[in-house]
């Protein structure tokens, strides 16, 4: 955990450098880097004592940093996001996952539980999605991997290709954070990605985000049913058990808190600054298990799927948000 913190710690340091602001870099994003930097030099000499803390940081603190952003939110701005953003949000978990599983089993060959492991992680909400679907289609282990991997590695291409590409795009920050929060793997490198272009917009891309992730039990509900059916292809063994992402629930606590007034000024700030710190630790962490190696152990055929929702996420996802948006005006 210390060496996620030093590693945040220098992130929000050189985030306040001149040449971080003309380039758009966060202390987010830069801890993510700096942690990627670290995690594929000198990581592996003590990442076996570092490995619970690093972990915990990853898992633990990015979910505590997710509920205490929620002091950032008010009802009004989720308001703002609105039934379009539900439209949306739904529209892209479930034609995600479908050609995932449609595309997974008949175009690259590749079994059904992975298809759909793949499936879940693009879809919803990256690795925390993959972890959470395994116990519904008992998935092995390597196969957790792969799908985990394919994760990292096209929503950390997101995290920094969509604030380069937001000036093209012919969108408001609003727009572009509902755009952000729909179609980027992670929660972490949604919260990353829209604090690249601004607070507005990362306020935006996490409320999108976080009703994404809210998704997760239904569609683990929806799809426990399908395979207990016999409908999900061989699933052999898969069980019922259903994991409810409750810090979403807590997010939208800590929302209806700040929106209602009743803290402090000041215990606010302090609330937003803690957050700051949690969620650059956590891409710290994010960052030092982000294995460029992953990209060979994941091998061929899971790559070109998520390559393939890759792309539908960015270039169909900009679709549905452009005629959502149209429907909803």
């Amino acid at each position: 955990m210390l060496l996620a913190a030093s590693i945040a710690w220098l992130g929000i340091l050189a985030a306040d450098h001149p040449l971080a602001r003309q380039f758009g870099l966060s202390a987010l994003s830069l801890a993510i880097i700096f942690g990627i930097f670290i995690g594929n030099s000198v990581f592996s000499r003590f990442a076996a004592q570092a490995a619970n803390g690093v972990d915990f940081s990853k898992n633990t603190l990015l979910r505590a940093g997710i509920v205490l952003y929620g002091f950032r939110i008010t009802f009004q701005q989720i308001a703002a996001v609105g039934w379009a953003g539900v439209v949306i949000d739904a529209l892209i978990v479930g034609l995600t996952f479908t050609l995932a599983v449609q595309l997974g089993t008949r175009v690259f060959k590749l079994d059904r539980q992975t298809a759909m492991l793949i499936g879940a992680g693009s879809s919803i909400c990256g690795a925390a999605a993959v972890m959470a679907t395994e116990p519904v289609v008992r998935g092995q282990e390597h196969k957790v991997s792969v799908a985990v991997a394919t994760v990292v590695i096209f929503g950390t291409i997101a995290m920094f290709a969509y604030p380069l590409i937001y000036p093209y795009l012919g969108l408001s920050e609003q727009a572009y954070g509902i755009f952000a929060g729909s179609t980027i793997h992670e929660v972490a490198q949604v919260v990353a990605a829209g604090n690249s272009v601004s607070i507005a917009a990362a306020n935006t891309a996490v409320i999108e985000k976080m009703l994404r992730v809210m998704m997760l039990a239904p569609f683990l509900l929806l799809l426990s049913g399908i395979v207990k059916s016999g409908k999900g292809g061989s699933t052999e063994g898969a069980s019922g058990n259903i994991t409810i992402p409750w810090f979403a629930l807590f997010f939208l606590a800590a929302s209806a808190i700040h929106s209602a007034g009743v803290l402090p000024a000041a215990l606010v700030d302090a609330l937003v600054g803690l957050d700051t710190a949690l969620l650059a630790m956590a891409m710290a962490a994010l960052g030092l298990r982000t294995n460029i190696g992953a990209v060979r152990q994941a091998g061929l055929r899971p790559i070109l799927l998520a390559a393939v929702l890759f792309g539908f996420l960015t270039m169909g996802g900009y679709g549905i948000n452009y005629v959502v948006r149209l429907a909803f005006q």
